[in-house]
């Protein structure tokens, strides 16, 4: 049953503040997303520009019923294999450490899935996370994403080089009712 305590949403101006953590505190991210620290103003000028939900990557808010910022939603447009633009989304969540462990980001994660599969004509969603975080792994299965390989010594995180898992799931077929027979459109 969904909880009804995660929602998505555009990020707000008074996000920002609480967003600033993200890029300059390591103890939010770490161990497995922290990639050093970026320009302190980046955020700013990107929220200025298109409100994070213009060009890759987009994001979004994961909020609570009473407008707290739990963390952030992702995703961007890949093309595996010169596939088609807009074809595949590689998604992402971080959640503060404080909202950590309730379910929240999977439940985000399955909100995001579902905006995307109904927004966009996109067949493939995937989602990359390292190999000993087991509990994103769980997550994305608990959506219906399948595990689908392992990628050795992809992610520079840490001062190590570390392995990644690749999940995905694909868009659901249309129930049998809506799809048209073998004589539609002949007549």
């Amino acid at each position: 049953m969904p909880d009804a305590s995660v929602v998505l949403r555009p990020i707000e101006e008074a996000d920002l503040g609480r967003l600033r953590r993200l890029d300059t505190d390591p103890s939010v991210s770490e161990p497995f997303d922290w990639y050093g620290f970026p320009n302190p103003h980046s955020r700013r000028r990107r929220w200025d520009e298109d409100g994070f939900i213009g060009r890759d990557p987009c994001v979004l808010a994961v909020g609570l019923p009473d407008r707290t910022l739990a963390g952030v939603v992702s995703w961007r447009a890949v093309r595996p294999g010169g596939g088609v633009e807009g074809g595949c989304f590689e998604i992402g969540v971080l959640l503060f450490p404080e909202h950590r462990g309730r379910g929240l980001g999977s439940e985000a994660q399955r909100l995001l899935v579902d905006y995307l599969f109904a927004t966009t004509l996109a067949n493939r969603l995937q989602a990359v996370t390292d190999a000993e975080n087991l509990a994103e792994q769980r997550a994305l299965e608990r959506i219906g994403f399948e595990r689908e390989g392992v990628m050795r010594g992809v992610a520079f995180i840490g001062g190590s080089w570390r392995d990644m898992v690749m999940y995905a799931r694909l868009r659901p077929a249309p129930p049998a009712e809506a799809q048209p027979g073998p004589n539609a459109g002949i007549g």
